[in-house]
């Protein structure tokens, strides 16, 4: 077993990598590398949001208890929300287990609210929660509004298209959306200003963030939360 303080979500990752390497179908494993490759090479950074940003109100839906409002989620402190696929999305069922150990615990600790959000409807997004048991909140993002607001959004490629028509699970039917559009995995920290004081947006889904600078982020909010009081 790895040192569980020194577990990281990049090499669990790659072990699935490796994995599919291993044993996938070439042809859909080059798809899923293409696809891949093809985000991180045209990724529009220049619209992803920024630390420094000040979020307007948003609203999500959460798969067990209903709306969750930008204000509610800062009623007790800082929220970080971590942007995610689907709840069928493998590397997904890798990372959310990895942030249940090594962040919601400290988060808690914090006073932070810590918020898994996926434009899936909520009928089918609650299988994550329930599969992990997770005791953070995971919530939907109807209609993209939040992760458009954020330009964290990507299109299927053709060949990614063509391959989920193929398989009878075209990415619209699978989250109920309708659409070929997901976020790209992104991490944001907001104070309780509605400030970004952290984002990390990673467009291959394959490379997710570390537990770390998550916390140093939130550990500095709360710094300076104590400080103003």
């Amino acid at each position: 077993m790895p040192n569980h303080h020194k577990e990281s979500v990049r090499q669990l990752l790659a072990d699935l990598h490796a994995e599919r390497v291993a044993t996938m179908d070439p042809k859909a494993l080059k798809i899923n590398i293409d696809q891949r490759q093809l985000l991180v090479d045209t990724a529009d950074r220049k619209r992803f949001a920024k630390a420094g940003d000040t979020l307007t109100s948003f609203s999500l839906q959460e798969v067990n208890t209903g709306t969750l409002t930008l204000d509610s989620l800062l009623e007790q402190g800082p929220a970080v929300l971590v942007f995610f696929r689907f709840a069928g999305c493998p590397a997904c069922n890798i990372a959310l287990p990895y942030y249940q150990r090594q962040l919601a615990p400290s988060l808690k600790k914090l006073g932070a609210t810590l918020v898994a959000v996926s434009p899936q409807v909520p009928e089918r997004l609650v299988d994550i929660k329930l599969r992990h048991n997770f005791d953070f909140q995971v919530a939907s993002d109807i209609d993209n509004k939040l992760a458009r607001q954020l330009g964290i959004l990507y299109t299927f490629d053709q060949p990614s298209q063509q391959a989920g028509i193929a398989s009878g699970k075209p990415i619209g039917e699978v989250t109920g959306t309708g659409t070929w559009e997901l976020p790209m995995p992104t991490i944001l920290a907001i104070d309780r200003e509605r400030t970004i004081r952290f984002i990390d947006v990673a467009p291959d889904w394959l490379v997710r963030t570390e537990a770390e600078p998550i916390l140093d982020a939130v550990k500095e909010i709360v710094a300076e939360q104590e400080l103003s009081v």
